[in-house]
């Protein structure tokens, strides 16, 4: 079967949200697409509407604002994550942030359309209604963790953290963005990363 592979991929991601039987699964993937980005390539940019949520089945993006002409970087996701500007998504207006592929980036679409349609389908209608609320709590405990690193911990602080639970974030995103995604220069960056070898 073509991308059957991709596709047991996609519903071991999706049973963190919710799970689904053979017959649910087989009337599910009718309404899912297939995507890839090339490097540098926009997933959504700011003044658009977001009309899919993208389950990256391989690469890794990156979340960012521009604000005076200056990029700021959020958040990034990789394999087996879900991407969204959500609130586009679910609103209908324009986002406004932006999410760049950082390597050659495949996903598994669900457009907004599909999703309404899954809605009015007696047998997804449940589960996809528990799917985007599950997002949705998901999405929000990013956030608001996001919020609480920058106000309760250091630089320095965050940068351990990411070392203990997002170890790849430096192994696959260039240092500039990192820095910019800690709030920091990139000479301060270094400073950091040379203290921890000392102190390793």
């Amino acid at each position: 079967m073509e991308h059957s592979a991709e596709l047991i991929q996609f519903r071991t991601g999706m049973a963190q949200f919710v799970t689904f039987n053979d017959e649910d699964w087989q009337a599910f993937t009718q309404y899912l697409k297939f995507s890839t980005l090339k490097k540098k390539e926009h997933f959504i940019a700011a003044g658009s509407v977001c009309n899919h949520i993208g389950f990256i089945l391989k690469g890794s993006v990156r979340y960012y604002y521009i604000k005076d002409g200056t990029e700021l970087t959020g958040y990034f996701s990789f394999e087996n994550e879900f991407t969204s500007s959500y609130k586009s998504y679910l609103r209908r207006e324009p986002c406004l942030n932006y999410i760049q592929a950082l390597e050659e980036t495949s996903l598994i679409l669900i457009s907004f359309t599909a999703m309404q349609q899954m809605l009015d389908n007696p047998l997804l209608a449940y589960k996809m209604e528990r799917f985007g609320r599950l997002v949705a709590e998901y999405l929000i405990c990013c956030y608001e963790e996001r919020i609480s690193s920058f106000i309760a911990q250091t630089p320095e602080e965050r940068y351990l953290k990411m070392m203990e639970t997002d170890r790849q974030v430096f192994q696959r995103i260039p240092q500039h963005y990192i820095a910019n995604f800690l709030g920091i220069t990139g000479v301060s960056l270094s400073r950091i990363r040379k203290r921890v070898l000392v102190d390793a």
